[in-house]
């Protein structure tokens, strides 16, 4: 007899191997109907695939979150049916889901169009009313070989090759197509329904390699429900309009190209929001009391052998040789840098904890296919800091930095945070008992600081647990930014170490730690955030004063003067052009408060503001209005 135990506990016994299917089946039809996948024995299985020992059963519905990914798996299977046979030369080469939707790459000749994607997506549509039945195949390694070979599939016999002797090699049918793949799948196209959406088209390189062939990547998006969709559509549409890199040109901010790609050409505009916010981190770093250090940009292999990064991460670092034929590298992170300063001088117990912070600036070999404005790049600065503490003192820093966390994201608008609690990958450094060590330390730390999480199973960094803090944006998007990582490793990798209370040697715990994350990255999302507009803390140019005519030039520069003096980033526009032009100019470039002198204004010693998004004006005295603005453009921790 076979066992199969179900949530609630109950049992139920079949004399013979038996399916997911069956089991929803008799349950209850309504279950049936609606199931997608199940989980058996705590791993996701098709409805269909037959059940050969005791387990332990769930049925999978649109109630369960599993179910979206499956669905936009689906939907990627189906878009490469529909792309087959509407142009039957096309290669399918892979096609997964992401976040927020599917992809599938294709290998052609000719250029899919926009037009094409509305053609495929109709059909696709044509699929899901076909209802045909999704079916799990096993086969060996021969015949899915020969099958390729057969049809000329050079892409999927490479994948093929790939899949270790132990693993079995699965298709999926449905229809004319076969496709391989892990699976799972629901059991047929029509679950997938049709809220779906062919969103874009992109290049792509075979296996993410820019020696390899070149592919078309088409993509896509599936919910639920319509509402669902058309929530994401709205937000997508939100997205574009305020795209870093459309407004950062628009508004004189920076630029990319080609002779430098990864890196940055700051502009005057952008630059003065980027020198703000390091002011400002720069003081909350110094009543938190974080010695500010540098370190070198270029650091000898040995270095980065002895840390562990050489092993991990040579192949995203920039390599140089000196004429002394020494490998060196580019720095991709600062930590190893922090110990070497750490290191200099014998520490006490009495020392600790040590905070050591660094505008790093760091370089990351990444692929160009993923790089995206300001936001991905190869050059980029770190708010970095590293935490050298006792154990004893984990708890007590890992909550002081998160009140400081959580205090700076709220002076940057950003209110709504989640926490996710990563632990050991299956790649790392250290022995189970060091990082049973480290993870218990941080779990006990975010419970003192009274933060909720969430598990992110496996996606800790090498040497230790982190706690990776996601804020969400004005339009529902989360952005993985902050982080604090709990390490043993390293300070002994390295040979860091304090004298303790009994006279012992003993290694530091050391804390990585940052808030921003990349500083461009940081901008990139503040400038998304709120559509170019920015806070006026922030903003490149806090006031404009125009000019109604030139009668009044010299009252405008003894304005300009007096805001120099006390702070106010400001300019004056003495053009001779109409003041409904340059107002409606200045309020395009976002500029946050625009002051208009006439006669009447010189004549009074006043002046009229305009606030940006206001159509009413405002008339001050001048001594009044510089004493006000003065205190109204100071950054939140100084206001």
């Amino acid at each position: 007899m076979l066992t199969i135990t179900l949530p609630n506990q109950d049992k139920k016994k079949y004399n013979q191997p038996t399916t997911s299917m069956k089991i929803a089946e008799d349950i209850s039809k309504n279950l049936a109907a609606n199931a997608f996948v199940s989980l058996v024995n705590g791993e996701l299985w098709d409805l269909n695939r037959l059940i050969q020992i005791d387990s332990s059963v769930s049925i999978l519905t649109q109630k369960n979150k599993e179910t979206l990914d499956i669905i936009r798996h689906d939907a990627a299977h189906i878009m490469a049916e529909a792309v087959l046979e509407l142009f039957p030369e096309t290669q399918a080469t892979i096609g997964p889901s992401i976040e927020n939707g599917f992809y599938y790459d294709f290998y052609r000749e000719k250029k899919f169009s926009l037009i094409d994607l509305e053609i495929i997506e109709k059909r696709m549509h044509e699929i899901v009313n076909r209802d045909e039945q999704i079916l799990r195949e096993v086969w060996s390694r021969e015949k899915a070989l020969d099958h390729y070979k057969d049809n000329n599939e050079k892409f999927k016999v490479e994948l093929v090759n790939t899949i270790p002797e132990d693993e079995l090699i699965t298709f999926y049918r449905q229809g004319d197509f076969l496709d391989l793949c892990r699976g799972p799948h629901s059991p047929s196209t029509k679950r997938l329904g049709h809220s779906f959406k062919l969103t874009k088209l992109a290049g792509s390189y075979w296996r993410g390699d820019s020696n390899n062939a070149v592919l078309q990547r088409i993509y896509g998006t599936a919910f639920l429900n319509d509402k669902d969709l058309k929530n994401y559509l709205l937000m997508i549409e939100e997205a574009e309009k305020r795209d870093h890199r459309k407004l950062g040109k628009e508004l004189n901010l920076f630029h990319l190209q080609d002779e430098a790609v990864g890196s940055v050409f700051w502009h005057k505009k952008g630059w003065a929001i980027y020198l703000e916010i390091e002011a400002y981190m720069r003081r909350k770093l110094n009543s938190s009391e974080y010695d500010e250090v540098k370190t070198p940009q270029v650091i000898d292999r040995s270095l980065w052998e002895k840390s562990g990064h050489w092993e991990k991460f040579k192949e995203h670092m920039f390599m140089a040789k000196g004429d002394d034929e020494k490998t060196l590298a580019l720095k991709p992170m600062n930590c190893p840098g922090h110990v070497q300063i750490y290191k200099q001088g014998l520490k006490s117990y009495k020392d600790l904890p040590i905070r050591m912070a660094e505008f790093g600036s760091c370089h990351r070999n990444e692929p160009s296919g993923a790089l995206h404005g300001i936001m991905r790049v190869r050059q980029f600065t770190q708010d970095d800091a590293h935490i050298f503490c006792m154990d004893s003192q984990i708890t007590s820093e890992c909550v002081r930095f998160c009140e400081l966390l959580q205090a700076i994201y709220k002076d940057f608008g950003f209110a709504d945070l989640k926490v996710k609690f990563s632990d050991r990958p299956e790649i790392r450094a250290g022995d189970d008992e060091t990082w049973d060590k480290a993870e218990n330390a941080l779990l006990v730390a975010i419970k003192a600081a009274d933060i909720s999480y969430t598990l992110n199973p496996g996606e800790g960094a090498f040497y230790g647990p982190k706690l990776e803090f996601v804020l969400t944006d004005a339009i529902g998007r989360d952005w993985q930014c902050g982080t604090l990582q709990v390490d043993f490793v390293l300070p002994d990798r390295l040979g860091a170490y304090y004298i303790d209370v009994e006279g012992q040697k003993k290694h530091p715990v050391m804390l990585h730690r940052a808030i921003l994350g990349s500083l461009e990255r940081w901008i990139g999302i503040l400038i998304e955030q709120y559509s170019g507009r920015m806070p006026l803390w922030l903003a490149p140019v806090q006031v404009i004063v125009c000019s109604i005519t030139d009668n009044t030039n010299d009252y405008i520069k003894k304005i300009k003067q007096d805001l120099d003096e006390v702070g106010v980033r400001n300019q004056i526009d003495l053009r001779n052009e109409k003041i409904g032009y340059k107002i409606r100019e200045h309020s395009n470039n976002a500029t946050p408060i625009i002051v208009v002198i006439g006669d009447k204004e010189q004549e009074t010693n006043s002046v009229a503001i305009r606030y940006l998004g206001s159509k009413n004006q405002e008339t001050l005295v001048l001594e009044s209005f510089i004493e006000n603005i003065k205190r109204k453009c100071l950054p939140p921790d100084l206001a």
